[in-house]
């Protein structure tokens, strides 16, 4: 640029000692013409920085989008782990929620026998076993009716205490077989087996005994052991068929063969 307006210069210069008024004419003339180049190359290059700009721009926002597209993978990867997790926990809430009512039915059920029989203390048959004593059946009834309160763990002790006290009471087979089910009503299924099965080993022919196989079973469900609940009700009915409990341990082998 320079070049060409020392040229033109130079030419203006030896063209004045001819004709001046022609070579102001031509002087202007060319400052016209270079104001207007000037001007359009102005223009080029403000068109071609505007066109990198906006060539900047869409990549930054082709990164951006890259950027939010793995994002968003993420997230639903994310979503879909949480799902998953969802799914689990209500199946495991929906299982709690099927023991927790089997066992209310089973309490339920075994405390109107109760209120039926009023657990009264069995009375001198034809074996000759001797009927409970009054202090006896005080205690039992005591402990018994913390059980019904739901103090659970109080009414263990008390029977604990009622059997130290009167191990060869006729009540007692009842206040074993009453601490194993206070041990299953707290969810503490493995010292609930553990109680039903010192009330089989010790008393295997009471009357309490296919309550307790039926209780032990309804605790190794609970913790899962179908294998060994279905067992214990298999033969809780062989060996003691004509009791309610052995009724109750068909209706559920029947459930379990359905499953």
């Amino acid at each position: 640029m320079r070049a060409r307006l020392a040229c033109l210069t130079l030419a203006a210069a030896l063209g004045a000692a001819l004709a001046a008024p022609a070579s102001h004419a031509a002087l202007f003339g060319d400052d016209e013409k270079l104001e207007q180049l000037r001007r359009e190359i102005q223009a080029n290059e403000k068109a071609l920085e505007a066109r990198i700009a906006k060539l900047e721009a869409s990549a930054a926002d082709r990164n951006a989008l890259l950027d939010l597209s793995g994002q968003l993978d993420q997230l639903r990867s994310d979503l879909a782990r949480l799902r998953g997790q969802v799914e689990v926990l209500a199946n495991q809430i929906d299982t709690a929620e099927k023991r927790q009512k089997d066992l209310y039915l089973d309490i339920d059920t075994r405390l109107r026998k109760l209120e039926q029989a009023k657990e009264q203390p069995p009375a001198a048959g034809a074996s000759g076993e001797p009927a409970a004593s009054p202090a006896e059946t005080k205690a039992y009834e005591a402990a018994l009716n913390q059980f019904k309160l739901g103090n659970y763990p109080l009414a263990i002790s008390a029977f604990q205490g009622f059997l130290v006290t009167y191990p060869s009471s006729p009540l007692a087979p009842s206040a074993q077989y009453w601490i194993g089910n206070a041990h299953y009503a707290r969810r503490d299924y493995k010292h609930a087996i553990e109680a039903q099965q010192k009330l089989l080993t010790a008393w295997p022919d009471s009357s309490k005994a296919p309550d307790a196989m039926f209780n032990m079973a309804s605790s190794q469900e609970a913790l899962g052991d179908r294998a060994a609940a279905r067992k214990t009700l298999e033969t809780l009915v062989q060996k003691y068929p004509a009791s309610p409990a052995a009724a109750n341990a068909k209706q559920r082998l029947a459930q379990g063969s359905k499953r």
